[in-house]
């Protein structure tokens, strides 16, 4: 499998992942926070999370649509997103709420898996183009 198709193959599961994330945040959040290793939730904690569920099916919609259209400009938008949360899951780690062992390391795991999401969507976007995607010009 060469790089692209790895990063197709990625960029596929996480439509289904950010899915699930999403929908289990807003429709049942103390067993989603359950499987990521966390304790039962407050009920701040539990509306906080429920929160992020539309951001995560936000990311979904957003995978989705470099799938079917896979234009530069979608891939682009994608390495911008996973951007964005470079450093969350790492900060969200060190809630005290996390005690299943692994749970704190695999928050980590996911700030690095989201750091190559940005890097290799990026290197999409521009191998597709054969340039760097500038604001509009062509």
């Amino acid at each position: 499998m060469d790089a692209e198709s790895a990063l197709r193959a990625t960029n596929r599961n996480m439509i289904a992942f950010d899915l699930a994330l999403g929908t289990g945040a807003l429709l049942a959040p103390d067993a989603t926070l359950a499987v990521l290793g966390h304790d039962r939730p407050s009920a701040d904690a539990r509306q906080l999370f429920r929160r992020s569920g539309p951001v995560w099916l936000t990311f979904a919609a957003a995978h989705a649509v470099a799938h079917h259209r896979g234009r530069p400009e979608d891939w682009w938008a994608l390495a911008w997103l996973r951007g964005t949360e470079l450093a969350t899951d790492i900060l969200w780690s060190r809630s005290p709420a996390f005690t299943r062992p692994g749970a704190r390391a695999g928050l980590w795991v996911a700030g690095a898996g989201n750091l190559a999401m940005a890097l290799g969507f990026r290197w999409l976007a521009r191998r597709r183009r054969g340039q760097r995607f500038s604001r509009g010009r062509r």
